[in-house]
């Protein structure tokens, strides 16, 4: 599979870009597991342009993430084009468009999967930053809007035709939200539409090595993107790569394993936004992080509450000692 001049190797398996998740720190967790690529969190096109300190701050990346992206998202065109630019200037190894995020934070103001709703706006932004960037631009997006309007497999056709260079596809629609299942039938449609010659990326649901070995055969997809499934759950990507190769599955991590990375992951953190943000924002790790333990959720209802690392630590010392 390639995007550009970025060559991969068998099924490459990518973190999707999620916001308030796929930071520097939980990127840095996650690479040494097997990730083939990531993206920055999705960032907003009006606030590039504006200067926002949160927006320009979400282009920081290191070296040794590459190959990353980086994830825009808006509505109006002229925006959109110069925030390809300034990200362009950041030096990612891509400029990926969002017409996926169904929020309706973002869906209100016309941007993410409401474009599903507008194509020629779609093809418009799409064409325009193709356009303005000399890095190849890939694109996110749903089925369609909803049950009754799903134009993937056309559409897949039309962003080719455009000059989008891959093309990840999530196997819901926009009114679906994360609820329900998604359905790769369509998906599988468009990468085995014998017009269609860019990489095809299946995303949705998947949250295991067997499930993910069962979308790459079934489907025929090019690479696989992992997004709520690898929330702290990165050995995830190591489980999946084991499969594919050995056709055997590995043993969950130990508890020692997981407080680690745990560890790790909320020092990077706190390094890089403050105790008090990584503390609000890493609560959506903790779950996964400590899954399938008996009697867990005592612990986990203090890491959520916890008011400081030093609390987290103590509770982190606690399972080692009564799991291990």
């Amino acid at each position: 599979m390639k995007i550009g001049s970025i060559n991969f190797e068998g099924t490459p398996l990518f973190l999707a870009p999620m916001e308030d998740i796929t930071d520097p720190s939980f990127r840095a967790v996650c690479k040494p597991f097997g990730v083939d690529m990531m993206y920055t969190e999705f960032i907003s096109s009006e606030g590039l342009i504006r200067d926002a300190q949160k927006s320009l701050r979400k282009l920081h990346f290191e070296e040794e993430e590459r190959p990353i992206g980086i994830q825009i998202f808006g509505h109006n065109t002229d925006s959109m084009v110069e925030a390809a630019i300034v990200s362009a200037e950041a030096n990612p190894d891509l400029i990926d468009i969002n017409f996926g995020c169904p929020v309706r934070k973002v869906t209100g103001k016309g941007a993410g999967a409401a474009l599903l709703r507008d194509i020629p706006k779609m093809l418009e932004i799409t064409k325009a930053v193709v356009n303005a960037v000399k890095i190849p631009v890939t694109v996110k997006t749903r089925l369609g809007w909803d049950e009754d309007d799903k134009p993937i497999v056309e559409l897949s056709e039309m962003l080719q035709d455009i000059g989008v260079q891959a093309l990840s596809i999530h196997g819901r629609t926009r009114n679906q939200l994360y609820k329900g299942i998604s359905d790769w039938t369509l998906i599988g449609e468009a990468k085995n539409n014998p017009r269609l010659h860019i990489p095809i990326i299946g995303n949705g649901d998947i949250i295991s090595a067997e499930i993910a070995l069962e979308m790459k055969n079934k489907y025929g997809v090019d690479g696989l993107m992992i997004g709520r499934g690898a929330i702290g759950n990165p050995w995830l990507f190591k489980e999946i790569k084991h499969l594919f190769e050995t056709g055997e599955e590995l043993p969950k991590p130990s508890m020692a394993e997981r407080v680690a990375i745990c560890r790790e992951h909320i020092e990077l953190s706190n390094k890089w936004k403050g105790e008090q943000v990584s503390l609000r924002e890493i609560r959506k790790h903790y779950t996964n992080y400590f899954k399938g333990y008996y009697n867990i959720k005592p612990y986990r209802l203090r890491l959520v509450t916890a008011k400081s690392f030093d609390d987290v630590n103590q509770v982190l010392d606690e399972l080692l000692n009564e799991f291990e």
